[in-house]
């Protein structure tokens, strides 16, 4: 009977040890799978980073000493159009009248431009509705019902601000992060 026993716990003993085991080995194949997977999908991830020529366009600079007050001009950041208006006193008199209250995305011109340089508006010329380039910042072009611009696609109309007044566009026009390099040389694409 001890010897039935005895035979048992030995059994039951291989048996655990035989668990243990294939624990083991299966542990060590995920482990092993796991890591190779990883050498395998990190370069596959690594090529979707921007090439070095790309991240040297992840700025722009822009000479403003050619801009007179009321002009505007139309330039490229990332492959999108870029306004860069010169606001005249007038322009920016119109802009801090108009009470956030009233707007759709409320902005006060100061929120739009860098404290003691309110005359320069640099903005993404970008319609926030569908995507299609304002008028405005070309000369001659339809600066829409308040002065600002207009998107010829469904009548959206922006103020001298950029902002939002009129039409389906959801949102002012954006601005994008930029700082000035000196007085008449700004960077856009850096933020401050």
């Amino acid at each position: 009977m001890a010897t039935v026993e005895h035979q048992h716990r030995e059994e039951a003993l291989a048996e655990e040890q035989g668990h243990r085991r294939r624990d083991f080995i299966n542990i060590a194949a995920v482990s092993f799978a796991g890591v190779g997977a990883a050498v395998v999908v990190l370069p596959l991830i690594n090529q979707m980073n921007p090439a070095a020529d790309t991240l040297a366009l992840a700025s722009t600079e822009v000479d403003l000493s050619q801009i007179q007050p009321g002009q505007s001009i139309k330039t490229i950041f990332r492959k999108q159009p870029l306004f860069v208006r010169h606001l005249t006193p007038a322009e920016i008199a119109a802009a801090n009248a108009v009470p956030t209250g009233s707007l759709r995305d409320p902005q006060t011109l100061a929120d739009r431009t860098k404290p003691g340089k309110e005359q320069w508006l640099i903005t993404m010329g970008v319609c926030t509705h569908l995507g299609c380039v304002p008028l405005g910042a070309g000369e001659g072009e339809n600066k829409g019902e308040f002065g600002g611009y207009f998107c010829p696609c469904h009548g959206s109309s922006y103020d001298t601000a950029a902002r939002i007044r009129k039409g389906p566009a959801p949102k002012n026009l954006e601005v994008p992060d930029y700082v000035f390099r000196s007085d008449t040389v700004v960077e856009v694409g850096v933020a401050a």
